[in-house]
């Protein structure tokens, strides 16, 4: 699964299938546009996503985002639309302490990210992984990925992994 672990689970990330249904559809050049994209136009990638992931076989880890902070708002990176359709066993949010988030931010010149209120969007990540482990009947579990702790991270997933 990560750093050579043997597993028979699959990682997939939603960000890359959303951004090359954009990039096809939209004309979106990267990540940083995926966001900015109408409303609309990004439940519409979703939808084509959700589509996708449902015809995928084994077991698979989903790398994702609980919301999505657009100019319009946050909106759900896990619609319920889009929940029905999947066999949800988990639901995972990684996480940290918001000042170390902003302070990874600050030091990634890779990304042209908007100003977000780090830890407003923590909070809602939160309640959005309440309303999706309500929806779906999996458990919730938050990891903290602390600042030169990655290890502990992946040892605590690969632990709720085992378990499935």
């Amino acid at each position: 699964m990560l750093k050579g672990v043997k597993s028979d689970y699959r990682i997939l990330n939603y960000g890359d299938l959303m951004l090359e249904i954009e990039k096809e559809k939209y004309g979106v050049k990267d990540r940083d546009e995926m966001r900015r994209l109408p409303i609309a136009k990004q439940h519409e990638a979703q939808k084509l996503v959700a589509k996708k992931l449902a015809g995928e076989k084994g077991k698979i880890i989903l790398d994702t985002h609980c919301s999505v902070s657009t100019p319009s708002g946050y909106y759900p990176g896990l619609p319920f639309d889009f929940l029905k359709g999947l066999k949800v066993d988990a639901l995972i949010l990684v996480t940290a302490d918001p000042k170390e988030i902003e302070a990874r931010r600050m030091n990634d010149p890779a990304r042209k990210r908007d100003v977000d209120d780090v830890a407003l969007h923590d909070a809602l990540n939160k309640g959005f992984l309440a309303a999706y482990s309500a929806f779906t009947g999996a458990p919730a579990v938050v990891i903290m990925n602390r600042q030169g702790k990655l290890e502990d991270a992946v040892a605590q997933l690969e632990r709720i992994c085992q378990m499935y």
